[in-house]
């Protein structure tokens, strides 16, 4: 007979990273998806799961008018329509596949 021993911790593991320009804030505003995505706790989201829903519907409304949103796209072109649109798929399908995960959004 043996007896066996574990020791084991539950660390921070990063399931999704990804980076959006600030030059994209006033689109995503437009898109009602401003805070969810800058500022998930000032609507105390803090899971993968409650994200789920207003990612599609701001994605739904950007693909619905492609010319109204492009018209905030960035000058400098850092951050552009397909920039967004692009960040909120690859987004809300890391949410999809993750929906228990911890929301962290750092400027």
């Amino acid at each position: 007979m043996s007896l066996d021993i574990y020791l084991t911790a539950n660390a921070p593991t990063i399931v999704f990273s990804a980076n959006v320009t600030h030059n994209l804030t006033a689109m995503a505003d437009a898109a009602g998806i401003y805070q969810h995505i800058w500022h998930p706790e000032e609507l105390n989201i803090t899971k993968a799961s409650q994200l789920i829903k207003p990612l599609k519907a701001a994605l739904k409304l950007l693909k619905s008018d492609p010319e109204g949103f492009k018209r905030y796209d960035s000058e400098n072109e850092w951050g552009r329509y397909n920039d967004l649109t692009h960040f909120i798929e690859c987004y809300l399908t890391a949410c999809k596949a993750k929906p228990r995960a911890f929301i962290s959004a750092n400027s």
